[in-house]
């Protein structure tokens, strides 16, 4: 009988340890303070082209509204981000044929941003009221 208070505890820090586990892994690691993402598809999907200055994304600009979500699909051989340069949102590494998970757009405004690993790279984004 001595084991079943040790057996109680152990089912629970594991049970604990699960928990924050699957907790640490919500929310991935794109941040837009003022607006999370809400996962699924991008209402906008931007092209990431390669190193190419500020034809490093396609289209830029590119226009969509206050609201829409976007998502960065690197169609290079080599891994990039999309790093608003006020910070109001980047994305997490984007390896080559991969999209970001969707940013959801809250604020109007003209957007200039870069590849946070290729500060060459940068693109406009334009959110319209």
């Amino acid at each position: 009988m001595h084991c079943q208070p040790t057996l109680r505890l152990t089912t629970l820090a594991f049970l604990a340890f699960g928990l924050a586990l699957v907790a640490s892994g919500c929310g991935g690691d794109d941040k837009n303070p003022a607006a999370p993402s809400g996962g699924g598809t991008a209402n906008v999907t931007i092209s990431i082209v390669g190193i190419a200055g500020a034809n490093s994304y396609s289209p830029s600009p590119d226009t969509v509204t206050v609201g829409q979500t976007v998502s960065w699909k690197n169609n290079d051989t080599i891994t990039h981000t999309s790093t608003a340069d006020g910070m109001s949102w980047t994305t997490n590494n984007i390896a080559a044929g991969g999209t970001s998970t969707p940013i959801a757009m809250s604020t109007a405004g003209s957007f200039p941003y870069h590849c946070g690993l290729h500060a060459s790279m940068t693109g406009i984004l334009v959110v319209q009221p």
